[in-house]
């Protein structure tokens, strides 16, 4: 299959996209292949729509998708497909992205949306959470995350032996 992507990263604005890039730099970093676009719940719903029906064709197994205030593109993506969805509420409104969080939280029973942190740090997590979800059937994304893991280890060690060292 030619260009398979393996998460779809969509953003209810490009507004988003310095906040969703976080997303598509980890799972370059874990070997995962993604795309990003936009798509606006309630500006253009029928391209939400054609985009998740596409999806699975394209090779998508899991969604990121980040949007700001009223945040309802995650839940109209995840009423769309059994595919996983995880949310990024993004900062965007007066509300310092507490509204999103809420909205892409609080979904009815049924349509799951796994919510991460709001912004950057929830971006992040949101593209390890997807590659930790494609790890359950490769291998290799597996053995990936683990070393991304054993970076992480290293580089708290190493800040606790500066810190360590400039106190002695």
């Amino acid at each position: 299959m030619a260009n398979v992507v393996q998460v779809l990263i969509l953003m209810g604005s490009d507004s988003d996209a310095p906040v969703m890039q976080a997303a598509g730099d980890v799972l370059t970093e874990l070997g995962v292949t993604w795309d990003m676009t936009v798509a606006s719940a309630h500006r253009s719903p029928a391209r939400v729509v054609r985009l998740v029906e596409e999806a699975p064709g394209r090779g998508v197994r899991v969604f990121v998708v980040g949007a700001g205030a009223a945040a309802h593109l995650a839940g109209v993506v995840a009423a769309h497909t059994t595919l996983p969805v995880i949310g990024v509420p993004i900062d965007s409104s007066a509300l310092k992205g507490l509204d999103a969080l809420l909205s892409t939280v609080q979904m009815p029973p049924g349509v799951p949306v796994a919510t991460v942190a709001i912004g950057r740090p929830g971006a992040t997590n949101a593209g390890v959470l997807a590659a930790q979800m494609l790890a359950l059937a490769d291998p290799a994304v597996a053995e990936r995350l683990a070393a991304y893991k054993e970076r992480l280890a290293e580089k708290v060690d190493a800040a606790a032996e500066r810190l360590a060292k400039a106190r002695a």
